[in-house]
């Protein structure tokens, strides 16, 4: 289960908001403090309108890491997060678009 007080990280772009979740890659046994190549990131997000409640259906354009994309910090899975967010609202990302958050009235 998520921790809903989880590190979500959130950026303001072209009206939207982008917001971000660094998440520990590695199952919790998997974890090593002292060996840092084991400690790899990925991240989830959503795109939506400032104000918005991105839990009701059809308010928010959900993301994640493609497969085994990993990253070697929060800061470079934030990073890339935040990218990948400005290319949905861009209109760049080969399949994620906010145009039905704009068309659809929310």
């Amino acid at each position: 289960m998520r921790d809903e007080t989880a590190a979500w990280q959130m950026v303001e772009y072209e009206g939207f908001e982008i917001h971000v979740e660094p998440l520990l890659k590695n199952a919790p046994g998997e974890v090593n403090a002292s060996n840092a190549v084991e400690n790899r990131y990925t991240y989830v997000g959503y795109v939506c309108h400032p104000g918005i409640d991105p839990t009701i259906p059809g308010h928010a354009v959900r993301f994640h890491a493609d497969g085994e994309e990993s990253f070697g910090s929060k800061e470079e899975a934030l990073g890339e997060g935040v990218h990948v967010g400005r290319s949905i609202v861009d209109g760049t990302h080969p399949d994620l678009t906010v145009l039905p958050l704009v068309t659809g009235g929310v």
